[in-house]
């Protein structure tokens, strides 16, 4: 048995879950989320607990287990509590604001960059080098830290750029012995 699959889901309180042939629905107080799993996938609730089981041993019935129970539980946690990511920008003079909804970044590029946040995203800048990306669903809040990450990866000898606040960036050293080895 798959150790992540066979652990069961509990369901807050306040929380409903709905199956029907393979799709699942999660409403909970920070708003609904449906997604269509395999319909292989045997996905039961009884009371206050889900559980996802396998028909049988195959290698795709293996790798789809933890999966689907992976993706339940975050549809779970992210109706009740939400899902966020923080991004931290590094480097002089590289700042970012909101303007509306849209959010704007000064990265040292010749021009500010303006990023448009998906839909049901939140975008909060806190200071001037702090990001934070909210919303239910959690592989949509991952699909926009990425895209915000891209503009300006963290670079390998100084380290500025946009990283995520739990990242850590190894810097290379630089040419060191420039004037030995001259002769």
């Amino acid at each position: 048995m798959s150790r992540i699959g066979k652990m069961p889901i509990p369901v807050p309180e306040g929380v409903s879950v709905d199956i029907n042939k393979g799709e699942v629905t999660v409403k909970g107080p920070k708003g609904e989320l449906r997604r269509q799993f395999n319909p292989v996938m045997l996905i039961e609730k009884r009371e206050d607990i889900l559980t996802v089981s396998r028909p049988s041993d195959e290698r795709m019935h293996r790798a789809l287990h933890g999966l689907t129970r992976s993706l339940l539980a975050n549809m779970v946690e992210g109706v009740t509590k939400g899902c966020e990511r923080t991004l931290e920008i590094v480097g002089v003079g590289y700042r970012a604001e909101k303007k509306g909804d849209n959010l704007v970044i000064n990265i040292g590029f010749s021009h500010p960059v303006e990023v448009k946040p998906l839909p049901g995203i939140t975008l909060e800048v806190v200071g001037n080098n702090r990001i934070n990306v909210t919303g239910i669903d959690k592989e949509v809040v991952g699909e926009m830290a990425a895209r915000i990450r891209a503009i300006r990866p963290p670079d390998a000898y100084k380290g500025k750029g946009i990283r995520y606040s739990e990242e850590v960036v190894r810097l290379k050293p630089g040419k060191a012995g420039k004037a030995i080895g001259r002769g």
